[in-house]
């Protein structure tokens, strides 16, 4: 067996090897045993299992991975931005977007989308845990509509201790940076649309923080897409219309047990010629 290290390409066995993730970093316990920290190479999660539980991702399983990713991309974009019958009276100014995204990857594909559908939109390849400290001083030069805030989480207990935050990888850093938009919001008078999530985060004390729409209601596992559907949405609805979930939850992976939220008022206006 090839040794296994930092950057590997893996899935885990006690799981049924279902997922690929990359290997975040590797830990060494007091007892000896290494426990690695994954992120998920499709998917919105960070967990973490014993070394000698993963197996090594075939070349041809990761590039299968990756070319399913891309083509999902590829079909949302072709679903392109609705289509107006007085195209050539009118100019429609969209809501302009800031994500923050703790994955490096997803940053950069992220941008590829947003870019592809035409949206205004900055994305920033922020750690989770550095995010909170960032925010504040990004809204204050990009002056966004919509804020995204996303990355890797993951419940450690799966399945129990829905409410003890730190039983979440990541919620307590999202929760943190949705708190600090809000201070933003109101020395500025700024009415925010804000995403705020990943994988099993913690969806109810997010959305008590101040998210208009957040991710995990039923604890399960996002899409990388998930949240760059939500700003799009929002970005695209007239500032005269109140978008909810139901606008465009058939658009995401799992509906509303993915994301949810209250709404929020569109962020597109449109001057006619």
């Amino acid at each position: 067996m090839n040794e296994i290290r930092k950057g590997d390409i893996v899935t885990r066995n006690s799981y049924g090897n279902d997922i690929l993730f990359k290997i975040k970093r590797i830990l060494k316990l007091s007892n000896g045993q290494k426990i690695a920290i994954l992120k998920g190479i499709d998917v919105r999660i960070e967990a973490d299992a014993p070394i000698e539980d993963l197996q090594l991702a075939t070349k041809e399983e990761h590039n299968r991975c990756e070319k399913e990713l891309e083509n999902r991309i590829k079909n949302k974009i072709k679903e392109g931005l609705p289509k107006s019958e007085n195209r050539q009276k009118e100019i429609i100014y969209t809501g302009k977007i800031l994500h923050l995204d703790g994955d490096k990857k997803y940053s950069q594909k992220s941008i590829m989308y947003y870019n592809k559908m035409g949206l205004n939109a900055i994305v920033k390849n922020i750690p989770e845990n550095r995010q909170p400290r960032a925010v504040y001083r990004l809204l204050s030069i990009y002056k966004p509509d919509i804020l995204v805030i996303t990355g890797h989480d993951g419940m450690i207990k799966n399945g129990a201790r829905y409410k003890d935050i730190f039983n979440y990888r990541n919620s307590r850093h999202f929760i943190e940076t949705v708190k600090e938009a809000r201070k933003y919001d109101e020395v500025n008078g700024k009415k925010l649309v804000i995403f705020a999530g990943a994988c099993q985060s913690y969806f109810e004390a997010l959305m008590d923080a101040g998210a208009n729409f957040a991710s995990s209601p039923a604890r399960i596992l996002i899409d990388f897409l998930d949240p760059l559907i939500v700003a799009k949405n929002v970005a695209i609805a007239d500032k005269n219309k109140y978008i909810t979930i139901d606008d465009f939850s058939t658009e995401l992976r799992d509906g509303k047990k993915g994301i949810n939220g209250l709404g929020a008022r569109g962020k597109s206006s449109v001057i006619f010629l």
